[in-house]
């Protein structure tokens, strides 16, 4: 689907999107489109309930007088319900409409609001947006689709005054909207198409947009002693990976100044669980409901997902994505309940359940990320625990944090772009609750505060470094639509952390 933008022109033919406030008061060309139809949307919205609150739609059927197929009206609402978030809805809205329009082209008029404090441009760029990120589907391996199922929208163009501010604003978006689009496309896919060295291979596309890209062996893994997280992949015949990607938009010689003595600043720095699929291991789980493992590595794949975001639109900041990549599987060779492994950073973990593995995967990533890059701060981001969905259901994801700065700007980036956060505690008394009688630390808790439990056993890893943890299990995976988001692959995580970027470290 093209998304363009021009001069404001009352449409010919296909389909006509016209915008109404409040009290059903349609705009400046909806006015237009009335008096040209002979008032067919005024008669429209009188025979109606439409009352141009936001969210409400009302459609008008070939109006005499004109071309069109449909004028479709949508609802503003209030003045102050004009803003980045209620435009994005509508622009989902719209291609949820639309999306099925017979000649394939539908066109926007966007006019400006009398008092809102966002303008044409900016209106019609964040419309585009949420048009765009709405039309993602991933339906490659249907064969049998029939044409009435599929989109026959082509086209949708967007007028507005200083329609040439709103196609540089949207340009912008578009590459988060890339983004977006590479990790629910990773989140999507089988796990016998996405396995650790496929995803890794993957993580190597973003070469072409200036990422450097390594991709680590189990050979090397094992020299730097990363125990716990190889003791996760030992069960399966695919082979473990680590992929570490760079992202260097950012002054090359930034420095910082520490106890008088001037050194080098390090980057911000994103990690990822990559589970690619969990079976649980050798504690194996019910085969109910197994088939949604295949987004386990959803972390993974948000990070992978931000930095094409970062690359793509050429974010000022130097950024390092790592990404921990195992198969869970059972076998003849799978890590058993009670064995135990020694971690990277020296410590010991008596593994009690197979299928807390995730936290085994960052806490090697975690550790080699802050030894080898010294990072200004780290985010993670794993569907880690089944208890933060209880939690928090799909409404929010887990944070977890030793870092209250860094805790506050994650929230707001996360309400800016309604991707929400909540808090959780971490504490001394929790973190007590997974010392081992047999090693340094169990890698479970007990029933008790599984999701907590499992920060804890991350914070481990982390030494003094500003760190936040993203329990994102309840996010990743939708089962409805919503205005900006087809059921399916969320991509939770990207929109938030290039937010984090742009509102906190780019060019600074």
């Amino acid at each position: 689907m093209k998304i363009s933008f021009a001069k404001p022109a009352l449409p010919i033919t296909g389909v006509a999107v016209v915008t109404a406030t409040a009290g059903a008061k349609l705009s400046a060309s909806g006015q237009k489109l009335d008096k040209k139809s002979g008032g067919a949307l005024t008669r429209a919205i009188k025979a109606s309930r439409f009352e141009g609150n936001k969210a409400h739609n009302l459609n008008v059927m070939a109006p005499a007088g004109t071309r069109l197929d449909r004028v479709l009206i949508v609802g503003l609402g209030k003045v102050k319900d004009v803003n980045e978030l209620e435009m994005q809805k509508l622009g989902g809205r719209i291609y949820a409409n639309t999306k099925r329009v017979k000649k394939g082209s539908v066109t926007v008029a966007i006019d400006a609001v009398t008092d809102a404090k966002m303008n044409t441009q900016e209106m019609a760029a964040q419309i585009a947006y949420g048009a765009r990120l709405r039309s993602y589907r991933f339906d490659k391996y249907k064969t049998k689709q029939k044409e009435s199922e599929k989109p026959s929208i082509k086209s949708i163009t967007v007028q507005c005054a200083g329609f040439a501010t709103a196609r540089t604003r949207f340009a912008g978006l578009s590459k988060i909207a890339d983004g977006v689009f590479f990790t629910r496309d990773l989140v999507s896919e089988p796990a016998n198409i996405i396995y650790p060295d496929s995803l890794a291979k993957k993580a190597k596309s973003l070469e072409k947009l200036g990422v450097k890209v390594e991709v680590l062996t189990e050979a090397r893994m094992r020299k730097l002693g990363m125990g716990a997280l190889l003791g996760v992949g030992q069960g399966s015949e695919r082979e473990s990976r680590m992929v570490v990607m760079q992202w260097n938009g950012g002054p090359k010689k930034t420095a910082e100044k520490s106890k008088g003595k001037t050194k080098a600043e390090g980057p911000i720095a994103f990690v990822g669980k990559g589970v690619t699929f969990d079976t649980g291991g050798i504690s194996i789980k019910p085969s109910a409901g197994m088939e949604d493992m295949k987004w386990d590595m959803g972390g993974a794949g948000v990070v992978i997902g931000l930095m094409k975001a970062l690359a793509g639109r050429k974010a000022k900041v130097n950024a390092v994505g790592v990404v921990g990549l195992v198969e869970n599987m059972p076998s003849g060779t799978a890590q058993r309940p009670g064995d135990i492994v020694t971690s990277m950073s020296g410590q010991t973990i008596e593994v009690l359940n197979t299928d807390a593995e995730g936290r085994l995967v960052l806490a090697d990533a975690l550790w080699y990320c802050n030894e080898r890059f010294k990072p200004k701060f780290m985010v993670n981001l794993a569907t880690l625990t089944g208890a933060i969905i209880v939690a928090l259901a799909d409404q929010y994801a887990g944070l977890f944090s030793n870092n209250d700065r860094l805790s506050e700007r994650l929230s707001k980036a996360g309400a800016e772009v309604e991707e929400q956060l909540w808090r959780m505690p971490l504490t001394s008394a929790f973190d007590k609750m997974i010392n081992s009688d047999a090693a340094d630390m169990k890698n479970i808790g007990g029933r008790g505060g599984g999701s907590i439990t499992a920060a804890q056993f991350l914070q481990r890893f982390v030494g003094k470094t500003p760190w936040a943890h993203l329990d994102i299990a309840g996010v990743t995976w939708s089962k409805k639509d919503s205005p900006t988001i087809p059921k399916g692959g969320t991509a939770f995580g990207v929109r938030l952390l290039d937010r984090l970027v742009s509102n906190n470290y780019e060019g600074k």
